[in-house]
């Protein structure tokens, strides 16, 4: 019978050839002090927050929220997996998502 505790398990850090291939792929994201970066700039106010409710609806069936401030038509994002304390796969694929929501919001 597996254990409650086994939902507690923390999800592995990606390597630094793992991160150096995601911002390869990704030269608008960044990576420093443990978390990933950008900054989506949007036409106006309502494309960004169209941009940040997308995000949030997926992010809440993920169970990984952002970290993420808005400003008129920015939205400056920071991704690290609190309980790795890292940046995990779930960023990467959070941040995947983010970036082609951005295109359909713009």
């Amino acid at each position: 019978m597996a254990s409650s505790c086994d939902t507690l398990r923390m999800e592995p850090l990606t390597t630094d050839a793992e991160l150096a291939d995601f911002l390869t792929m990704n030269p608008l994201w960044t990576s420093a002090e443990g978390c990933l970066h950008r900054t989506f700039r949007f036409k106006n106010f309502i494309q960004a927050f169209a941009f940040m409710s997308a995000c949030a609806l997926e992010a809440e069936k993920a169970n990984h929220h952002p970290d993420w401030s808005n400003s008129y038509n920015r939205v400056e994002v920071s991704l690290q997996t609190h309980d790795s304390g890292g940046i995990t796969q779930k960023d990467l694929t959070l941040a995947t998502c983010m970036s082609r929501w951005a295109t359909t919001a713009a």
